[in-house]
């Protein structure tokens, strides 16, 4: 591809499977740590910039936000440390969001920068303004993972007779139902 054709920003939406789920540890009950699930993943692909790479990485972690801040669950912005990071991160937060049963935060997003390392195991180039060739730059972002956001939305919005409060966010996609009750 050419320079001038990126950034290119992809997002898709599929199942994923967790090998270790239920092996050991305190989240193997439940639904914070299943072995099967589905989640939103933005991947952001742009030129071999440092400066550039860092102002995509604020904005996939502002698209997260976006979507907390839309269902009113409170959150953290936790930057990684490098020896929590996977393979190939540059740089990494995690969102964190309120979860009353876990009396604390827990993990619900990610947001991760890697410079060229993906891009080089994928041979991602593009061919600068002088046609030489270059590796991409590429970020990903776990945009919404369920069902570990339905923990704090489910919390968070219970009533004393034990319905629940659909966010208002979410109302148009059940229909107008603004309440989930005991049927």
């Amino acid at each position: 591809m050419q320079e001038d054709e990126l950034p290119k920003r992809y997002a898709g939406y599929s199942p994923c499977y967790r090998r270790e789920a239920g092996t050991y540890g305190k989240d193997t009950h439940g639904l914070y740590r299943v072995h099967q699930f589905h989640k939103v993943e933005q991947v952001i692909v742009c030129k071999s910039d440092p400066a550039a790479s860092a102002e995509f990485h604020l904005e996939l972690l502002r698209n997260s936000e976006e979507v907390l801040q839309a269902l009113n669950i409170p959150y953290r912005v936790v930057d990684v440390c490098t020896g929590d990071m996977g393979q190939g991160q540059v740089y990494k937060n995690d969102i964190e969001s309120w979860m009353p049963s876990r009396k604390g935060y827990g993990e619900t997003h990610s947001c991760s920068t890697f410079h060229d390392f993906q891009a080089r195991r994928l041979n991602l180039r593009y061919k600068d303004k002088s046609g030489k060739n270059i590796y991409c730059h590429t970020l990903n972002n776990t945009l919404v993972a369920s069902p570990r956001v339905l923990i704090p939305i489910l919390e968070l919005n219970q009533q004393p007779d034990g319905s629940v409060i659909i966010p208002e966010a979410l109302r148009p996609y059940m229909g107008g139902q603004e309440r989930i009750v005991k049927g």
